[in-house]
């Protein structure tokens, strides 16, 4: 059995899932920002441009008007697209995700009913400067990715399937109301 766990100390599982998500972002070349959105919509973990994943949630490092606007949690410079631009995401990267992702996910769940083709794995849209996946997890959450217009399809998407394999049976109801409270807490 688990610890009880308080708003300073999150889960195993809760560390766990952050860990995953750090690992997206920090492993798939032009990956911008991630969320994990509940079935209801509400954000249940994310990672802002310019942060880490492991620094969302309580506990985590720095916020941006503690470290220099150019600096990364750990103190780096913030991570470049080819071509030396600062890679981009939106404003409020979590929420601003979250709301997308959540509306896609019901926009193409209602189409495939309408077109009776049984559940959506994974919606894909490709933009002049990004692109947006989204993709089941098992609970019915979602993880939506916001990519840079140049990365490689098949392994985001690659790298999205090994997270909701490895993340999907652990998100349990206690975690998913674990997620919610911290990223309340975050605001």
């Amino acid at each position: 059995m688990n610890a009880p766990t308080t708003a300073h100390t999150p889960s195993r599982q809760a560390r766990n899932l952050r860990w995953l998500l750090s690992n997206l972002v920090d492993e798939v070349p032009g990956v911008r920002s991630v969320a994990v959105v509940s079935s209801d919509g509400l954000l249940l973990l994310s990672s802002e441009p310019g942060r880490t994943a492991g620094d969302a949630g309580p506990g985590g490092g720095p916020d941006r008007e503690e470290r220099g606007e150019g600096e990364n949690a750990d103190g780096a410079a913030p991570r470049r697209e080819p071509g030396g631009r600062p890679e981009r995401g939106p404003r409020d990267a979590g929420a601003d995700l979250a709301t997308i992702v959540s509306g896609l996910g019901s926009l193409t769940q209602g189409a495939s009913k309408l077109m009776d083709a049984g559940p959506v794995k994974q919606t894909m849209v490709a933009m002049d400067e990004g692109s947006l996946f989204v993709m089941s997890i098992s609970d019915g959450s979602l993880l939506g990715v916001h990519a840079a217009p140049d990365c490689d399809m098949s392994v985001v998407a690659y790298h999205m399937a090994l997270f909701v394999g490895r993340a999907g049976h652990v998100l349990t109801p206690e975690l998913r109301t674990e997620l919610r409270t911290s990223m309340e807490l975050d605001q």
